[in-house]
Order: C-alpha cells, then sequence, then structure tokens
C-alpha cells in the first residue's frame, strides 16, 4: 500500500498506530514535541534511582497488551497479588485464594473485611470471569460505589479496601467512576498480573518506539505541530489557509509544513480537540501526586511486594515498596517507596507536608520501626493523568474517523482511560486510517 501519513504525538496510541500504518506499507513521520516518547509514561533517573512519571503499572491481562507488547523484553517484576490494608497499629493482608493460595488463611482471618464480603469477591469473580470482551463497557452504567452497593458488599469492605485499591487505579477514592471500569480491571487482575518493568514503566514506550523504527517510521522528537488543516475535498478548512485538495497539511512550532494522505492525531485529550474540533473528545482530567522516597542506606523494607493501602487516612492514599517489587529500581542498599495522593488539594501542599504525612503514617503501621530518615527523591504533579470516567462516558466518546477528512483520533479517550485503552486505540486508529491511502 502506498501513501504518506503523518502522526501526531508520541505516546502509546500514536507508537502502535504509526507501526501498524507502516507494516502496512505507509511512508510514516511522527511528531513528538518532547524530547522523547512516550506521553503519559515516562521514566526518568535520579541518584541512581527509577522514578516513573507517577505510580504506573502494567496488568499483564490485558488483551491490547498482548497483541502489541513483547511481555518477555519487557523483564517484568511483579507484585504480589492482593493488597495489605493498613492503620494505626495494624497491617492486615488481603489476596487472592486463587493465585497466591499461601495466604489462604491469612486473608479468610483478615479483621477489616468481613467474611461474606470474602465470599461475595469469588461470587464477583466468577461473574465477571464469564463475560465477554466484546461486552465490556456496554449496558447500564453506575458508581462502582453504587455498583458495590448493589452487590450487597458492606461500607467495611468498600472503604477499608475498595477506596484506597481502586483509588490508585482511577484516582477517585470517592468511587464515583464508571463500574465498567471496575469490571473490566478486576477481570484482569483475577486472570493476569500488575507488574512494572525492571528498567521502569518508560521502558514500555522504548519498546514501541524500537518497534515502530524497525517499521521504517521515522520519529521526530521535539517538534510540536502547532495547526491541522484539511484540504477542500475534506469538507472544510480547520486552520490556516487550507491544506493540500486531496490530504492535509500540518504545521509545524518552526514554521515549517508538511503534507501527507493521512493525519493520525494522537496528542493529549485537550490538544486533540484543539487540533480537530471533535468537541466529543473528553478534556476534564483527574489529577494526582506521586511523590518518591528512600531509607537510609542499609535499612530494609518488606511488605511482600504488597501495595500498602490507607484505610484510615486519604494522605497518603497508598504507599508502594518499589525497589522490593522491583530491585533494579534502586541503587543496592537502598530501598525505593512511592506514595500517592489524591485530591486537587494534594498538588498545592509542598514536599515537606506530604513526606510528612506518608513518615506519619508508616510510623504508625510500623510502630515497631522508625522513619525518621525517610528523604524525598522526586515530587510528580500531574494534573492530568486521566480523562474523567464518570458513568456513562464511554458511551459519549468519539470514534476514531469523528474528524472530518483525512484525519482520525488515535488516543485512550477514543476507548477509556488506560494503558489498554491507549493501545487499543493506536491499533484502531490506524485500521480506520488505512481506507484514506
Amino acid at each position: 500500500m502506498n501513501g504518506d501519513a503523518i502522526v501526531v504525538g508520541g505516546g502509546l496510541a500514536g507508537l502502535v498506530a504509526a507501526t501498524r500504518l507502516a507494516d502496512a506499507g505507509a511512508d510514516v513521520t511522527l511528531y513528538e514535541r518532547r524530547p522523547a516518547v512516550g506521553g503519559r509514561i515516562r521514566s526518568r533517573e535520579v541518584d541512581g534511582f527509577t522514578l516513573d512519571r507517577g505510580f504506573q503499572v502494567l496488568f499483564t491481562n490485558y488483551p491490547a497488551v498482548a497483541r502489541e507488547v513483547d511481555l518477555g523484553g519487557l523483564d517484568l517484576q511483579r507484585f504480589a497479588p492482593g493488597a495489605t490494608i493498613c492503620r494505626p497499629g495494624s497491617r492486615a493482608v488481603l489476596s487472592d485464594p486463587f493465585r497466591d493460595p499461601r495466604r489462604v488463611v491469612e486473608s479468610a482471618l483478615n479483621h477489616e473485611i468481613p467474611f461474606s464480603d470474602k465470599l461475595r469477591t469469588l461470587a464477583l469473580r466468577h461473574d465477571l470471569s464469564k463475560r465477554a470482551e466484546a461486552d465490556a463497557f456496554t449496558g447500564p452504567d453506575a458508581s462502582i460505589r453504587e455498583y458495590l452497593s448493589d452487590w450487597g458488599f458492606s461500607e467495611a469492605y468498600v472503604d477499608n479496601f475498595v477506596a484506597p485499591f481502586y483509588g490508585g487505579i482511577t484516582l477517585d477514592r470517592s468511587l464515583s467512576t464508571s463500574k465498567h471500569v471496575f469490571e473490566y480491571t478486576f477481570r484482569a487482575m483475577s486472570r493476569g498480573a500488575i507488574a512494572v518493568p525492571a528498567g521502569g514503566m518508560g521502558a514500555l514506550p522504548a519498546q514501541l518506539a524500537d518497534r515502530a523504527r524497525e517499521a521504517g517510521v521515522d520519529l521526530r522528537t521535539g517538534e510540536d505541530v502547532e495547526a491541522l488543516d484539511v484540504g477542500s475535498s475534506g469538507g472544510r478548512f480547520r486552520l490556516g489557509s487550507g491544506g493540500p485538495a486531496d490530504g492535509a497539511r500540518v504545521e509545524l512550532a518552526n514554521g515549517s509544513t508538511a503534507d501527507a494522505d493521512l493525519v493520525v492525531v494522537a496528542a493529549t485529550p485537550p490538544e486533540a480537540r484543539r487540533l480537530t474540533g471533535v468537541e466529543a473528545i473528553p478534556t476534564e482530567g483527574v489529577g494526582c501526586v506521586s511523590q518518591w522516597y528512600t531509607l537510609p542506606e542499609g535499612t530494609a523494607f518488606g511488605t511482600g511486594k504488597r501495595i500498602l493501602l490507607n484505610a484510615a487516612d486519604e494522605s497518603p492514599n497508598a504507599v508502594v515498596p518499589m525497589s522490593e517489587v522491583a530491585p533494579d529500581y534502586a541503587p543496592d542498599g537502598r530501598a525505593l517507596l512511592v506514595a500517592t495522593f489524591l485530591g486537587a488539594g494534594a498538588a498545592e501542599r509542598d514536599d515537606g507536608a506530604l513526606r510528612e504525612d506518608t513518615r506519619d503514617a508508616l510510623s504508625a503501621w510500623y510502630p515497631e520501626r522508625g522513619f525518621g530518615g525517610l528523604e524525598v527523591v522526586g515530587t510528580d504533579r500531574i494534573p492530568f493523568a486521566q480523562f474523567a470516567q464518570p458513568p456513562g462516558v464511554h458511551g459519549t466518546l468519539p470514534d476514531p474517523d469523528a474528524p472530518e477528512g483525512p484525519v482520525v483520533l488515535a488516543g485512550d479517550y477514543t476507548e477509556w482511560s488506560s494503558i489498554q485503552g491507549a493501545l487499543a486505540s493506536g491499533r484502531r486508529a490506524a485500521e480506520s486510517g488505512l481506507g484514506h491511502l
């Protein structure tokens, strides 16, 4: 197949779309405004520590991950199933009896969760296991809290476990997010693992970028697309004085232009709406703050590779033992932890106040040891980590071919806010775009 394609944005969706178009025979150029690809998934090194941009993980059972990612090439480091529910003077493990049978007795005796809720969890797991992939995000919707109430779960289960655990997934501890997100991720966790690459989450887009280059994609970083023009055959001009008669033109920040038979807009939701004028693209974001810490050299910190959930307070929502799960995240002999803070107020607090909250929480959960030496390694304030996903939002999202002319959308905002959504959207965008080449 002949034809020129331009991809605007080098996140997961853009990289997948570019690779699939190149594999189909198109000449593809990808423009990314940042110095490196990855979009919202990036890692950096600070004093020998690997810090991801926020606490992010990979669900190994996501179908798009199986299609688009070489998991074996990422050297995945897996979390133990379940989590530890923490409050002052108390830590209680809640695990998956199918994937972690050694913890069956300990989980059964967990005093934070009524035994009837543990049975309901197994019933919910069985029910969701029968759902077809094609039925995801369809049918009546409700909030996660309403959904769990309809299932008969107790307030103790919802507040002590689901709120902090899904607060980390949806960045919404109030559980007002769509139940479809809960159903999809709950099923994925029941069938697979939660993991991070040994080299940091940035290894995921780096692998996709390597595949794109191998397919022949011309990856150009540090180049920002300012405007998109559609030729007369596309129905109307979008910006500027107009593009080629049978294609589209992008205008870069440096003043140069490039023409193509197809443009894939894989930019952030606000930027994608600005470039295309598609009002169905959601631009309301949900943010978070993630703060990374280390302990004095030689200080070990073991949790059984489980996330620590804050059942007593919202700040921090959870603390994650990253170097215990993935030792390469930290230099030898050093521990690395990350805490997540939710809500608009968290972004306004200074690093010292956030650290004190984490130190106080850890000290209360582990009264037998001290955390006075907890040291901040880095802080990420992320105002747009996901687009907001209230009940019903997924039925309003745009299709990839929503823009007029030879322009298609690639982004999780055409699916649902997740790595699965981003990867799947890249594939759908390429399939829609091939009709223009």
